[in-house]
């Protein structure tokens, strides 16, 4: 197991020697200005063009709420409407 172990020793210094190197070279930092531009949003135009569309996706979700809560009043009534009907072949009783 020790031999394992000295082994690997070597085998990651020289890898992380030559990790940090090109870390510090022009490709490296290219590369991660690149990362760097990536996170960032688009420019401001796209970035309007996004917010519309949001802003659009808000009102289409409020008018479906609203849609969702008329069809509820309706099924709502038409529940309380049921509840004093009697159905064919329902006789009233004295007590009811």
């Amino acid at each position: 197991m020790e031999g394992v172990v000295a082994l690997f020793i070597p085998i990651i210094s020289v890898a992380g020697f030559f990790a940090w190197m090109i870390a510090i070279s022009p490709v490296g930092k290219a590369f991660a200005e690149r990362l760097r531009n990536q996170a960032r949003p688009g420019d401001d135009g796209e970035r309007q063009e996004l917010l519309q569309a949001v802003e659009a996706l808000r009102h289409e979700l409020a008018e479906l709420a609203e849609r969702v809560d008329f069809a509820e009043r309706l099924l709502a009534q038409g529940r309380e409407g049921e509840a004093g009907k009697l159905h064919p072949g329902e006789r009233r009783t004295g007590s009811t």
